[in-house]
C-alpha cells in the first residue's frame, strides 16, 4: 500500500535569526521531501514578514491554506497546511476559551492525493502549564471537529498541543480517559513507534527554548495523531521520528521547537 510523509513543525514566528532559521527550515523539509506539513506559529506581518507559509509553499512547490488565529506585531499569527497535492477544500473553527489576545482554533484541509481525499487537520493550544482544564475543552472540540467528516482513508490531527503524554487532555485522545462522557482512540504516531522514548520536541539541548525558561524544559509537545488502523492495514505507522532538531554549524536550530515525521499507510 502507499505511504504518505506528514511533518508537523511550530516554526516559532519572526523571532531571530530569521533568515538563517528560515533556510534552515526550508532546506531540511526539502531533504525530508513530506507529502503533507502543518505549521504552527505562522505569522504574516504587512510591510515587514510575508506570510511565512506562503514562503515555504513557493519555495517547496507546495500548495498552502493558511488561517489566522490571533493578532500579532501589526499582523496575524495562525495555522498552516502545505501540501504535495492539491487542497480541495479548507475550513477552520475556533476552539474555546478564545480571548482577543489568544485566540486557538484548528484548521482542516481535505486533500486529493492519488489514493483518494484525505482530511488532515492541525491546532496549536493554549501553552500555560495551568491551562490543563482549557486544553481539554480545546481537545474535544479538535476531536469532534475531525471525527465529524467521513473518509475512507486514514485521517491525521497534527500540532503543538503544549501537553505531555500523560496530561488527560492527551490520555483523552489516546483512548485512556474520558472527557464529557465520551471515549475516543487515536494513535500517537510516535509512541506507536518508541514506546518507550521520550521523544522530547521541546529541549533544554535547544538555546532557544531558553527565552521561555520558566516553562518546564524537555517535554514532547508536537504531535502526529492518526485515526485507527483500518483491517486492511490502512493507518498503520510505519515510520515516526523527531526531525529538524541538530542545529547548523554555529548552534542555530529551525525552530525553538523539534518537528515531528510520520511515514502512514494509507
Amino acid at each position: 500500500m502507499p505511504t504518505l510523509r506528514a511533518v508537523t513543525l511550530n516554526l516559532w514566528g519572526e523571532q531571530p535569526p530569521l533568515e538563517k532559521r528560515m533556510a534552515l527550515a526550508e532546506a531540511g523539509l526539502r531533504a525530508l521531501a513530506p507529502d503533507v506539513i502543518a505549521l504552527q506559529e505562522v505569522r504574516a506581518i504587512p510591510g515587514t514578514l510575508p506570510n511565512q507559509a506562503e514562503t515555504l509553499a513557493a519555495a517547496l512547490g507546495m500548495e498552502f491554506h493558511f488561517a489566522p488565529a490571533t493578532p500579532w506585531g501589526g499582523g496575524v499569527e495562525g495555522l498552516a497546511i502545505l501540501s504535495k497535492h492539491p487542497i480541495t477544500a479548507r475550513a477552520d473553527r475556533e476552539l474555546p476559551h478564545a480571548v482577543p489576545t489568544e485566540r486557538r482554533i484548528v484548521l482542516a484541509v481535505t486533500i486529493a492525493t492519488p489514493s483518494g481525499p484525505l482530511q488532515a487537520f492541525t491546532t496549536h493550544l493554549n501553552y500555560r502549564l495551568a491551562d490543563g482544564a482549557k486544553r481539554e475543552a480545546q481537545v474535544f472540540a479538535v476531536e469532534e471537529t475531525a471525527a465529524a467528516v467521513e473518509s475512507e482513508l486514514p485521517k491525521l490531527i497534527l500540532g503543538d498541543f503544549n501537553a505531555t503524554p500523560d496530561s488527560d487532555e492527551l490520555r483523552y485522545l489516546r483512548g485512556l480517559c474520558s472527557l464529557n462522557g465520551k471515549r475516543v482512540y487515536w494513535q500517537d504516531a510516535f509512541a506507536r513507534v518508541h514506546p518507550n522514548e521520550t521523544g522530547y520536541t521541546w529541549a533544554r539541548r535547544n538555546p532557544f527554548t531558553e527565552r521561555l525558561r520558566f516553562l518546564d524544559p524537555d517535554r514532547r509537545l508536537d504531535y502526529i495523531f492518526v485515526s485507527p488502523v483500518r483491517r486492511d492495514g490502512r493507518g498503520t505507522v510505519e515510520d515516526c521520528r523527531i526531525v529538524l532538531d541538530q542545529p547548523d554549524g554555529e548552534g542555530v536550530f529551525a525552530s525553538d521547537h523539534f518537528a515531528v515525521l510520520a511515514d502512514v499507510t494509507i
